[in-house]
């Protein structure tokens, strides 16, 4: 599906930085921007929609989680689900790196698209050897003094 177009992956921080206009949104409306044109492949894992609407219910209700999933199924990416392969992959990955289920699916479909994973999870540091890797600005630990 890839048509030798360089393609990326993004995952479900991805997203929430876009979503939530945060540090590093600019980089993926960019992407979304080149894959409208034709220039590049977005691919989005099943599980990454499931980790939207969830976080989103959560945090904001119903209403706002459906609208997140209406507003990722309107731009330009390829909705990836569940296969047998894939699973097996995702499989492999979990049991080699101390990555959360999500994420082990994620990186798989990285590894399969030979896509970069596009994120802003620490958690993926440990697979930069196995998938190539774009790395959104991680969110600033605020230190407080009573912290110490």
């Amino acid at each position: 599906m890839n048509d030798n177009l360089e393609a990326y992956v993004l995952d479900t921080s991805a997203w929430l930085t876009l979503i939530e206009d945060e540090n590093g949104a600019d980089i993926v409306q960019n992407i979304l921007e080149k894959s409208r044109e034709g220039g590049v492949t977005v691919f989005v894992s099943f599980i990454t929609f499931m980790e939207v609407y969830y976080i989103t219910l959560q945090e904001h209700g119903t209403a706002e989680a459906q609208e997140r999933v209406r507003l990722m199924t309107s731009l330009p990416i390829h909705r990836i689900e569940s296969s047998q392969a894939l699973g097996i992959l995702a499989a492999e990955i979990k049991a080699l790196h101390k990555l959360s289920v999500a994420d082990a699916w994620i990186t798989a479909l990285a590894k399969e698209q030979y896509a970069i994973l596009v994120h802003k999870d620490p958690e993926y540091e440990q697979i930069e050897d196995f998938v190539q890797t774009l790395k959104l600005p991680y969110k600033s630990m605020k230190f407080n003094k009573t912290d110490c």
